[in-house]
């Protein structure tokens, strides 16, 4: 008894000692941090990568405004998101040091922004610094009045000048504040000012002549050798090769098609798409497509997956098809959350060698890694993706680019086209494996809805013209997502998600991009729930986000706290303006339900900005798209029936951009759903505002009477 008593202590002793180490390893690895601040309780990653800087950082709060007031101290804004270089860059040399925290602390109510999940306060204090220096980017820094009006800008500055600038601008503040509060309000005017939208009662709309000239004036931008715009940086703007495209094949322009064709090869080609991986950077530096600011963003590979299968589906090109496949399998692997929604993005920087942070890190080669690992492959792989001087970035790094067709680089080596391709499908795949080893990039794992719908539509036209059922699985399952998410009962957007919290109403962004994504899936899966369900938003998005007076959306719901401004997005960038996406989705919804009075909305909305198409067509490329619905016809195309699911399918996999598909078994929801069906047959109706022709029984009669209506 006594020995077994022995040995159960022993065995105590023993487990008590195993449990003090581990707890000892466990305060070992625990990181300590000397500062946190208030963003600790944010879930967006840029936030919390400055949650403990000495920096008394606060989010953007009523509360925080409230309190600014009261202390009367200047806001000191500073926006950003987490995949910005630059932003890395400022916090490392500015926001980490103390000295400079202690002055911010002192003098400032600090407030750091995340410009993707508050897109509504970087608009004005972009547009603020625009005015002030004629130029923007981020991070993006402000200098407020407690109000909110800023009085001062600048983008990234160093450690030295921002605080020389910072202790200028408190003692203006204690010592002159009247001048300042007077400069504060003539720029507060000035910011309304470019934000205005007036009613244009001009009777008529955008002629097709008019559009000619504005195109016609727009081409003299183009880049005929290289595609894109005669300039550098290059942005790849999807909007205006999306519209082009558009305008192109309905007006059988094969100059324009000619362009559309050239930007959308030099960009497969270049430095930005990633040749190993799939997927585009977020603009190339220079004017070859070649050096990428290797940042990728979920709402690019969106936006250019949709680009790549229309220019598939109208052209054939396989170079086209497998942008498509490999930019999906990219974001799949990269972005893809098990619940069905799309993270925002991947970091520029990554981790080098030496365990530093690098832009472009992951991505670039030296010639004598790529030697070591494609043997005796390197030779054909060197001339089909520049290791010369055409590729060389710095350092001795590439960049991996094609300048040549598959035909000439096999020519020179002798070898056939489908030996060409194997080789290099190969030999990017020991790139794939050996990439792998190193440091990834930073992950932005917030999700956007509005981004998710970008993505989601991307999904929805990959399916349609390529026709890979996996493509609309995902689509489904994201829909199912932003349904099951990000979608309130009363058909309210989130804005954002992560970890399970939604926290940021929707914006115009988010409505508009969701209700485009579910009606192009209603368009492929004839489900009613996802045109109900776009409808729906539609309809919630007329009630608060409608302005009466000029007829065009606010960019923030009545349903927010005021800002200085209450904005109106009308220019088409790098995402479409919230405005035109939602234009044309009025346009197409009057289309299904045409006694609601969408359609006037959408010519009075056309109306209030074609005074800008004739100088600025690529600023209002994704608008243009109206002037053609409304100048040429536009087709409603009803498939009723039992087959009605593998007929529409057949008619939608061909290009028709001025049309809206509907399909059911029998009567649906809509108008041009009832009073169709026949027993025993599955028919097609082609049909303008709602007067049809005679039904036909297959796709290509269907494509015919399209053709030929009259």
């Amino acid at each position: 008894m006594f020995k077994r008593l022995k040995m159960i202590k022993h065995i105590v002793q023993i487990f008590l000692l195993i449990f003090l180490l581990q707890g000892c390893n466990q305060n070992k690895n625990k990181v300590t941090h000397k500062h946190t601040n208030d963003l600790i309780h944010e879930t967006s990653p840029y936030l919390l990568q400055h949650a403990h800087n000495p920096v008394n950082w606060q989010a953007w709060k009523p509360e925080v405004l409230e309190r600014a007031q009261k202390e009367d101290k200047p806001l000191l804004i500073s926006i950003g998101y987490a995949a910005c270089h630059w932003c890395h860059v400022m916090e490392e040399e500015c926001f980490e040091d103390e000295e400079v925290a202690k002055m911010m602390n002192e003098n400032f109510i600090n407030i750091k922004i995340d410009r993707e999940e508050r897109p509504d306060v970087d608009q004005i204090y972009m547009d603020a610094i625009q005015l002030m220096s004629g130029n923007g980017g981020w991070p993006l820094n402000i200098v407020a009045l407690p109000d909110g009006r800023p009085f001062w800008g600048a983008t990234y500055v160093p450690k030295e000048n921002w605080i020389k600038s910072l202790e200028q601008l408190v003692k203006l503040y204690k010592e002159d504040k009247g001048r300042v509060q007077q400069y504060a309000a003539d720029l507060f005017n000035g910011i309304n000012a470019i934000n205005l939208v007036e009613t244009n009662v001009d009777p008529d709309l955008y002629s097709l002549e008019q559009l000619e000239t504005a195109v016609n004036n727009w081409s003299q931008y183009f880049d005929n050798f290289l595609g894109g715009y005669k300039r550098a940086p290059k942005f790849m703007m999807p909007n205006n090769w999306d519209f082009l495209l558009h305008y192109a094949t309905a007006n059988s322009k094969p100059e324009v098609m000619e362009q559309v064709n050239t930007t959308l090869t030099r960009m497969a080609y270049g430095g930005i798409y990633d040749h190993v991986g799939g997927g585009f950077s977020r603009y190339a530096v220079d004017t070859t497509w070649h050096v990428p600011h290797f940042e990728k963003m979920l709402y690019d590979n969106g936006q250019l997956t949709s680009l790549y299968a229309k220019a598939y589906a109208v052209t054939k090109n396989e170079l086209y098809k497998k942008v498509v496949e490999e930019t999906i399998a990219f974001v799949k692997s990269e972005l893809w959350d098990e619940n069905g929604g799309f993270y925002s993005s991947l970091d520029a920087d990554s981790l080098d060698e030496n365990g530093e942070l690098e832009e472009g890190a992951y991505y670039v080669w030296t010639k004598e890694e790529l030697q070591r690992l494609l043997e005796d492959d390197f030779d054909v792989f060197q001339d089909h993706y520049n290791i010369n001087s055409y590729g060389l970035w710095e350092e001795g790094n590439y960049v991996l680019i094609r300048d040549k067709d598959e035909q000439e680089v096999a020519e020179k080596h002798g070898i056939s086209i489908p030996a060409l391709q194997e080789k290099m499908k190969n030999a990017l795949a020991i790139l794939k494996e050996e990439r792998s080893k190193r440091d990834k990039p930073r992950l932005d794992d917030k999700i956007l809805t509005s981004w998710n719908g970008l993505m989601l539509k991307g999904l929805v036209d990959a399916y349609r013209y390529l026709g890979h059922e996996e493509y609309l699985t995902m689509a489904l399952q994201n829909a199912a997502f932003l349904e099951r998410e990000m979608m309130q009962n009363d058909h309210a957007l989130f804005r954002n998600h992560k970890e399970g919290k939604s926290n940021i109403n929707g914006f115009l962004e988010d409505y508009a991009t969701v209700i485009e994504a579910f009606l192009a899936l209603y368009e492929v899966t004839f489900e009613d729930k996802w045109l109900l369900h776009a409808k729906s938003l539609l309809d919630y998005a007329r009630i608060h986000f409608l302005d009466d007076e000029s007829g065009m959306f606010f960019y923030t719901s009545d349903q927010d706290a005021s800002l200085i401004r209450r904005s109106m997005e009308t220019n088409d960038n790098v995402i479409s303006a919230s405005n035109s996406i939602m234009a044309k989705n009025l346009l197409k919804f009057h289309k299904l339900y045409p006694k609601e009075g969408y359609g006037d909305m959408a010519v009075q909305m056309l109306k209030n900005v074609q005074v800008n198409f004739d100088s600025s067509a690529q600023g209002f490329a994704n608008w243009l798209h109206l002037v053609l619905y409304e100048n040429q016809n536009f087709y409603e195309v009803a498939v009723v029936g039992e087959d009605y699911k593998a007929l529409g399918k057949a008619i939608a996999k061909n290009y028709l951009p001025n049309s809206i598909l509907v399909g059911s078994k029998g009567a649906g929801p809509i108008e041009l759903l009832k009073n169709r069906d026949v027993e025993g047959e599955t028919l097609v109706y082609v049909c303008i505002e709602g007067t049809c022709k005679l039904p036909v029984k297959t796709a290509a009669d269907a494509l015919q009477q399209i053709q030929s209506f009259q």
